[in-house]
């Protein structure tokens, strides 16, 4: 059965092994960090200055205690609206709906621990496979009059947003 539990360092390095290249480490990570690769203490170091506020809070998913999934649950603004972001899950199990798990899991954490009404997101318009698992996860895209793009490898990735109400 898969859970979530609160991130350990020790979690770090594994993690960040499950990115591959760079190009997936971006997809994941966006440009949050700005130097790749990073090391499994640039990943704490990082963890730990964001959750200073008590408004940041990384998680690891877990089946029959065997890491299987990554993300965080941050509130932005107040503990209203959830944003989930650095959803990341092993290679190997990816497309057996790992995704989609850790999202449902993640949704009733913000509710029923933090008390949020509302989840965020955002995807990069060409992560298909994690479109789609939001998507069977309850999120839909939200239209704003402006799009937002990222300046990644020189190039502008477009930043989907999406929300579901919890």
């Amino acid at each position: 059965m898969l859970r979530l539990r609160p991130f350990s360092a020790v979690d770090a390095d594994r993690i960040i092994s499950w990115s591959g290249d760079e190009t997936a480490f971006r997809r994941w990570s966006a440009d949050i960090y700005k130097s790749y690769p990073i090391t499994g203490a640039d990943m704490i170091g990082f963890y730990e200055t964001a959750a200073r506020g008590g408004m940041f809070f990384p998680y690891t998913a877990v089946e029959d205690e065997d890491m299987v999934g990554h993300l965080i649950i941050r509130f932005p603004k107040d503990r209203s609206t959830a944003r989930f972001g650095f959803v990341i899950v092993d290679p190997v199990r990816r497309g057996q709906g790992i995704g989609r798990q850790m999202m449902e899991l993640a949704k009733k954490e913000a509710a029923e621990r933090f008390g949020a009404r509302f989840a965020t997101l955002g995807v990069f318009a060409d992560n298909v496979p994690a479109l789609r698992c939001y998507l069977s996860a309850g999120f839909r895209e939200v239209k704003t009059d402006k799009q937002e793009y990222y300046r990644i490898f020189e190039e502008e990735w477009l930043c989907i947003e999406m929300s579901t109400v919890l």
